[in-house]
């Protein structure tokens, strides 16, 4: 016998960790995208001016879901690809870019932080890019599933960039409302 598993039973085994895993990449990016001060409808990301090629708000939320699942489905395709080289790297490193993934909203819709979100995803850019690398070689369709993420969040990237050079003053700032300070 030259096969360990059936045709069958590997088509089960990417079933059951598609349906663990695209709920999960699903659920920890909306719990991302919800943390912190209201986000996009927060005071501080209102008073930003917004780039000219800046979608509307709702196209987010639908763009996300669809690239969490594509991001869900290819993760469960490399996992499933037991004895491919490289599949262990392949999956530490989508697990890097999706926690740099999962960072990217606190640290600008919490934080404030215009820069420092600028450079987390250029980082986040180079770790998808190496993602879709490492997933093309151990399942060349799971690296195409990547590929809209890649395009997505290289505007992202343009977008963050040009949020900063519209609003240097905001990069770092509060502007939630008067506060009321007290000193003991």
């Amino acid at each position: 016998m030259s096969q360990l598993a059936s045709a069958g039973q590997l088509r089960a085994s990417f079933l059951r960790w598609a349906l663990f895993l695209v709920p999960g990449i699903l659920l920890l990016g909306f719990i991302s995208g919800q943390l912190g001060d209201g986000g996009p409808q927060s005071a501080w990301f209102s008073a930003l001016e917004k780039p000219a090629a800046y979608p509307p708000p709702a196209t987010f939320g639908l763009v996300w879901s669809a690239l969490y699942i594509l991001m869900g489905l290819a993760l469960a395709m490399v996992v499933t690809a037991r004895g491919a080289p490289l599949r262990k790297a392949a999956v530490v490193m989508f697990g890097v870019q999706f926690a740099l993934n999962l960072a990217w909203s606190p640290l600008f819709f919490v934080k404030h932080q215009i820069t420092g979100a600028l450079v987390l995803i250029v980082l986040l850019d180079i770790a998808v890019l190496a993602t879709v690398l490492l997933f093309r070689k151990v399942r060349p369709m799971a690296a195409l599933l990547l590929l809209p993420y890649l395009a997505w969040i290289l505007f992202a990237t343009y977008l963050n960039g040009a949020f900063l050079a519209a609003n240097p003053d905001l990069d770092g700032q509060d502007v939630s409302g008067p506060s009321m300070r007290i000193q003991l």
